[in-house]
């Protein structure tokens, strides 16, 4: 594999998408740095196919990303592959409003393939390459210039080793049948309202105890008006305030604003200045929660009785068994939620009752909860039998 020097300038980078929009499939990695920012800052980009790799200096002045950008976003005869590629996406989100399309993601796919729940790719690498990586350069400041060879060679072989191991994987998906259990999730991973952030929904990640109208009302003012304030200034959510600040502050509001000199978790300069002035302009503006806005206790869980909350444990017992037997990682097959909302009586819209996930447990799932299978013992092991 050709492997070229660090791409810095706007011709070389389009000649290279120029070849690459013409490959099967590109390998794709980022590097950045997000623990003082609310926007990660991306530092480097690495692509590969089978034949080529580079990495691209996305800081360096005047580089024109938009060659990069649409072979990602806009072309969709090139398969984007990724490994763990959550926050990869992201960055390429926020920089374009798309997403990569069509796209695998190698942790995934490793799931269906008995590699456990949620493979690290220097594990990864060692089960299909048998190449131990060198660690050394994880946690480097990849802000920094000029980058050095180590890094840059680290960075490259996160892609160089991805193009060759998706072939590999790919393979093997096609001699098991299970290429097409993971169409569902490529697809989810790829849905562009994964990556949006809006203000006015940044409350229904605060954990509150309360579920009085005028105190979720209150919550939603105040984590909006947190949300934006760490866009506008570029900052960790939690470094304009913590979570649980929210929630005390939305359970008991401030009088006025020399009050915030009291509450835990601020700064006492906030009883005078702006900021602590735009906070309480939002505890002032908060309205109580419409009814439609109430949540519910929760929405896809229905109440489990003792006794169906058994038989939930019981499926996840058939789960492990099913899982083990067929070499796939149990995440993939069915989660808790769908296994409870099946003791419970639930049978439409599960995902375990659908295609595949049916085939391979769903069917015996519902057998087991209408009583037409059983646990055995047999030889000393755990074993399914039919009643």
């Amino acid at each position: 594999m050709q492997i070229h020097p660090l791409i810095t300038d706007s011709d070389t980078l389009a000649e290279l998408c120029a070849r690459l929009s013409k490959s099967e499939f590109v390998a794709v990695d980022t590097e950045f740095m997000r623990e003082n920012s609310y926007w990660p800052d991306l530092c480097l980009v690495q692509i590969a196919d089978d034949k080529e790799a580079a990495a691209i200096d996305p800081k360096s002045p005047g580089l024109d990303l938009a060659p990069l950008l649409h072979l990602l976003t806009g072309n969709e005869e090139v398969l984007k592959v990724f490994h763990a590629g959550g926050q990869d996406i992201e960055i390429v989100h926020n920089l374009t409003g798309k997403t990569p399309h069509p796209l695998f993601d190698t942790q995934i796919a490793a799931m269906a393939l008995g590699q456990g729940e949620q493979i690290g790719y220097s594990n990864l690498v060692d089960a299909y390459l048998s190449i131990s990586l060198d660690k050394g350069a994880r946690f480097t400041d990849w802000a920094r210039r000029p980058l050095d060879k180590r890094q840059i060679d680290y960075a490259i072989g996160d892609v160089t080793h991805l193009a060759s191991i998706f072939p590999l994987m790919l393979e093997e998906l096609k001699k098991t049948g299970r290429g097409s259990w993971l169409n569902q999730e490529m697809e989810r991973i790829s849905d562009p309202s994964n990556y949006v952030t809006l203000p006015d929904d940044a409350w229904k990640r605060v954990r509150i105890a309360s579920r009085k109208p005028d105190v979720l009302g209150r919550l939603k003012a105040l984590a909006a008006w947190r949300e934006r304030e760490a866009q506008d200034k570029n900052l960790p959510r939690g470094r304009i305030a913590k979570d649980e600040t929210l929630a005390d502050l939305a359970s008991h509001p401030p009088r006025a604003q020399e009050d915030l000199s009291k509450v835990r978790g601020l700064s006492a300069a906030w009883k005078t200045n702006d900021i602590g002035a735009r906070l309480m302009a939002a505890v002032a503006e908060a309205v109580p929660l419409s009814r439609e806005e109430m949540p519910e206790r929760d929405p896809r869980r229905p109440g489990l009785t003792k006794d169906s909350a058994l038989v939930a444990d019981l499926l996840k017992l058939l789960l492990k068994i099913r899982a083990k037997e067929i070499n796939v990682a149990s995440r993939l097959l069915a989660r808790s939620d769908d296994l409870e909302m099946l003791a419970a009586g639930v049978r439409d819209e599960l995902p375990i009752l659908e295609g595949w996930r049916f085939e391979q447990f769903g069917r015996d799932a519902v057998d087991l909860v209408e009583g037409r299978m059983a646990f055995a013992v047999k030889d000393g092991k755990l074993r399914m039998t039919r009643t």
